[in-house]
């Protein structure tokens, strides 16, 4: 019986990969291509009973390279990513983005925007922003009917 094992480093697929990248190439700039990424940074959302919080990652950067901005139910952050190096090297390869980037996340509830924290730790930006008022959960009295 001949079994085979599919390898994504198979010669097919490491051709069709090398064909993906030298047309992703030839359609744009690392750089623009970065920019325009809407996925970056990458993020993660998550709620409990008081607050948002927001991780995303930007390694390489610091609080100087980024901007943070809560607009109504709208988080924005804003940053800039250099090339290493100089500008007059020839790069052998370049996957790692450079430039502006943007990334816009709505909100999914109303927050206080008067109580928001961000850290960048190791290459992760960490950002916890109250909930206002009336999104939080309140505990209602029930009375009893004479």
């Amino acid at each position: 019986m001949l079994s085979t094992r599919w390898s994504r480093w198979d010669p097919v697929s490491g051709f069709r990969n090398e064909v993906d990248r030298l047309f992703t190439g030839f359609l744009a700039d690392p750089a623009e291509a970065f920019a325009r990424n809407g996925g970056y940074p990458a993020l993660n959302v998550w709620e409990d009973a008081e607050s948002v919080h927001i991780e995303a990652e930007v390694p390489g950067l610091k609080m100087s390279d980024l901007e943070v901005v809560v607009d109504d139910n709208d988080l924005t952050i804003r940053g800039k990513r250099v090339a290493a190096g100089d500008k007059n090297v020839s790069f052998h390869r370049q996957e790692r983005g450079v430039g502006a980037f943007t990334r816009t996340v709505r909100l999914p509830i109303a927050i206080d925007a008067d109580h928001v924290d961000a850290k960048l730790t190791h290459g992760v930006l960490s950002i916890k922003l109250a909930k206002a008022p009336e999104a939080r959960p309140r505990r209602i009295e029930v009375k009893a009917a004479d």
